[in-house]
C-alpha cells in the first residue's frame, strides 16, 4: 500500500519500499533508473521554500517536476532525450540559465553504461565508468550546477557504485564525491537503500553467493552547498 504522505527523514539511512507515494504519479515507475519520489520530497522540504526555483538537469521521467509542483515550487526539468512534453531538451553539460539564479538542484545521474536511457549519441549514460572520460563529463555537469546555483544554496547528487565481472568493483560514488568537493562544501551524505533494481532476484542472489561478489544495495546521496 502506498503512503499518502512521505516520512520526513531524520537519519542518514533512507529506505523506501516503493518508488511513489500517494495516488498521483511522480515520474514513471516503469522508467529505467527512475528516482524514488520520496528522496526528492525530503530534499525539497528541507532545502527549499514555496516559490523557490528547483532544477533537475537529468530529469528522466519527470519525478522532480511532479514533486516540486505539488509542493508549490517553481521547477525546470532538462534531459538530453526528453521523456515527456514538459521536460526541456538540453545537455546537462551546458545549462541555459544565468549564474547564481537557482535555489536548489537535484540530479540522479548515470553511474556507468549499464542502463540504456536513450539513443542520443551524446548521452553520458553511454560511457562506461571504466573510462576516465565518464568522470570528466560528469565534472562538466558539476561545474554547471555550481555556476547556476545561488551562493549558500544546496544541491543533491544521487549516485551508485558499479561492479562487473571483467572490471571488478569501481567506487563511482567516491569518485563523484572527489569531484563535488572541488566546487561545494559537504552538508551531509545519505545512504538510500536500493529495493527495486533488476538484480534483486533469487537468481542474482544465488550468483552472488556462488561467485563471491556483492550486489549493489544502496546509493549515495551527496548533499552539498555552494560556497
Amino acid at each position: 500500500m502506498k503512503e499518502d504522505k512521505p516520512k520526513f527523514e531524520t537519519t542518514t539511512l533512507w529506505d523506501f519500499s516503493t518508488q511513489n507515494y500517494g495516488d498521483r504519479p511522480h515520474g514513471d515507475n516503469k522508467y529505467s533508473g527512475v528516482t524514488p519520489a520520496f528522496v526528492i520530497w525530503n530534499l525539497i522540504q528541507r532545502y527549499t521554500k514555496e516559490g523557490d526555483l528547483v532544477v533537475d538537469p537529468m530529469c528522466g521521467s519527470g519525478t522532480t517536476i511532479d514533486v516540486a509542483k505539488e509542493l508549490n515550487r517553481r521547477v525546470i526539468g532538462y534531459d538530453i532525450a526528453p521523456y515527456r512534453d514538459d521536460i526541456i531538451q538540453n545537455d546537462a553539460r551546458k545549462i541555459p540559465l544565468e549564474d547564481n539564479s537557482v535555489d536548489f538542484v537535484f540530479i540522479d545521474s548515470p553511474y556507468s553504461d549499464n542502463i540504456k536511457y536513450s539513443d542520443h549519441p551524446a548521452d553520458i549514460g553511454k560511457i562506461s565508468c571504466e573510462k576516465e572520460k565518464f568522470f570528466a563529463e560528469l565534472e562538466k555537469v558539476a561545474q554547471e550546477i555550481c555556476r547556476i546555483l545561488k551562493p549558500g544554496k544546496e544541491m543533491a547528487w544521487l549516485i551508485g557504485d558499479h561492479w562487473r565481472k571483467k572490471s571488478g568493483f569501481i567506487p563511482v560514488g567516491f569518485k563523484i564525491y572527489q569531484i563535488l568537493i572541488k566546487y561545494f562544501e559537504t552538508v551531509d551524505i545519505v545512504c538510500v537503500a536500493r529495493r527495486n533494481q533488476t538484480s534483486n532476484t533469487p537468481v542474482w542472489h544465488e550468483r552472488a553467493r556462488r561467485f563471491n561478489f556483492y550486489l549493489r544495495g544502496f546509493k549515495y546521496l551527496f548533499i552539498m552547498r555552494k560556497k
